[in-house]
């Protein structure tokens, strides 16, 4: 509420459109993991049980949290972009906290290392939840991803009024910047999260949103038109 204040945006309106993408993301999440471990839960339809107390996969929340916002920001009026850029880094900082939610369940974890900082599970209902291995180091998945999505917030912060600033560009850059990062972690997890010809669904998705945000910055960096400083008062 206090970026929306300080762009000229309805406040009220930005709040209410942030609870739509909070119930549109859970929603998406879960949708995208029922996807992605289909035949999972067709093999036991009782699975389906364990959608109510899983996170989801991200990419599946980004995306119908994204288009149910598209619906939403066209409906009452608020600048696209601008609005966009005024949820890029909450998207990150909230990214980082669910991380660290993932690191205290066990879910997300990452392949056997050897490598020092290799976490070793031990708790029975990690397993028996999400088949986290125990007692074996794994890449802690969950906190290079909470670090990069950190990383992804201070970048986004320091740099968003620096340059030759338009609208748009701190949400693409966003998208940029966790499209080649989540891309890598992909390469060091060890769940079962679904494939699309060799790359795991999170990796493919990377691969069609890194060069749509790059083209989306050059484009809007390009675009001559301002948007509206302000949107439509709410009721």
């Amino acid at each position: 509420m206090v970026r929306a204040k300080a762009r000229g945006l309805d406040a009220n309106r930005v709040l209410d459109l942030g609870i739509y993408i909070i119930i549109s993301a859970l929603v998406g999440a879960k949708l995208l993991l029922l996807v992605t471990d289909f035949r999972t839960f067709k093999a036991d339809p009782h699975e389906l049980l364990t959608l109510a107390r899983s996170g989801g996969v991200f990419y599946g929340g980004l995306i119908l949290a994204v288009v149910v916002a598209l619906w939403y920001i066209r409906r009452v009026g608020l600048p696209l972009w601008t609005t966009c850029d005024v949820f890029a880094p909450g998207i990150a900082l909230g990214h980082v906290v669910g991380r660290f939610g993932c690191f205290f369940a066990g879910c997300c974890y990452g392949k056997p290392t050897t490598k020092p900082w290799g976490i070793t599970f031990t708790d029975p209902f990690a397993q028996s939840n999400v088949g986290t291995p125990l007692g074996v180091p794994l890449h802690p998945t969950q906190l290079y991803e909470a670090g990069a999505e950190l990383l992804i917030l201070i970048v986004l912060l320091v740099t968003e009024r620096r340059g030759r600033p338009f609208p748009g560009r701190t949400f693409w850059l966003y998208m940029l910047l966790y499209s080649i990062s989540r891309f890598i972690i992909e390469f060091f997890r060890g769940d079962e999260r679904g494939t699309v010809f060799m790359f795991s669904t999170s990796q493919f998705i990377s691969l069609l949103l890194a060069p749509l945000a790059i083209a989306m910055l050059v484009y809007l960096s390009r675009a001559k038109t301002p948007e509206p400083k302000r949107a439509r008062k709410a009721a």
